[in-house]
């Protein structure tokens, strides 16, 4: 089950920041609003999106934005001049109010590194962004009887949208690294699923690196019929998928995806 695009999903949605507030101490949360975030469609789970950011000052049409975002859009991004006025970053919808007309968007806040928690720890009520529907990369298996989920502060919001909207008798195992422990959300979870908050104790420690650890341990009991979820750091994601395939997980059954990369980019 490789973790894909919406090939079929189309959209581009303007909005605006209508609040920002820092809720523990490397998340900050984004709220967007607007009258085109009321036809967003509520996909649930993993929902995600491209997020276009202003990195610089001055007015900007963001109208004039692809409507998709594969090969083609991407092409006529680039031609369009926006892309050096315009950062795109992928996100994941943390809490959809369409009666409202707001999108909750967590971002990891490093400091003064990277470029979505920056934006967001400034953020200003008003500030435009645009944003298109990319849909979900978890893709529920009806005869699953076990679900294996396992990310890092990066896949936060992707694995309490999953677990929020699994059936209430599923059976799983979450394992959740955080740079700390106050940085954990309230899960929605089904009773049969086990969530583990991981900490990373040692500010040093490659992010993933506990996660992974706390995976490898995992043997699945009925390995035909799992049905395992891994995002976050890309070690954790690639090196988790080559231990559920040789515990005889299928292939077609993981999806996984890398965020981003240590040492490269921070999430």
């Amino acid at each position: 089950m490789a973790f894909k695009d919406a090939g079929g999903q189309r959209g581009l949605y303007l909005a605006e920041v209508g609040r920002a507030e820092r809720i523990s101490p490397h998340i900050i949360r984004v709220t967007i609003k607007g009258d085109d975030l009321r036809r967003l469609p509520r996909r649930g789970y993993d929902h995600w999106f491209r997020l276009f950011l202003p990195r610089d000052e001055g007015e900007i049409d963001f109208t004039a934005l692809p409507k998709q975002f594969g090969m083609t859009g991407y092409l006529k991004f680039k031609a369009s001049g926006l892309a050096d006025r315009l950062a795109v970053r992928n996100y994941t919808v943390r809490q959809h109010r369409p009666e409202a007309g707001e999108v909750d968007i967590d971002f990891v806040s490093h400091g003064d590194a990277g470029i979505g928690g920056v934006w967001a720890g400034r953020a200003q009520p008003g500030d435009p962004v645009a944003l298109i529907d990319q849909g979900c990369g978890f893709d529920p298996i009806p005869d699953t009887s076990f679900y294996l989920l396992a990310g890092d502060e990066s896949a936060q919001s992707a694995i309490l949208g999953i677990l929020r909207d699994l059936p209430r008798a599923a059976r799983g195992l979450a394992l959740l690294e955080l740079p700390e422990l106050a940085d954990a959300q309230q899960a929605d979870a089904p009773e049969g699923i086990d969530l583990r908050w991981i900490s990373r104790a040692d500010p040093q420690a490659t992010p993933g690196a506990a996660a992974l650890a706390a995976l490898k341990e995992f043997q699945p009991e009925y390995p035909a019929t799992l049905t395992a979820y891994l995002a976050g750091e890309q070690t954790l994601a690639t090196e988790g998928r080559s231990h559920l395939l040789s515990a005889g997980v299928p292939k077609s059954r993981i999806a996984f995806v890398g965020y981003w990369r240590a040492g490269v980019a921070h999430p």
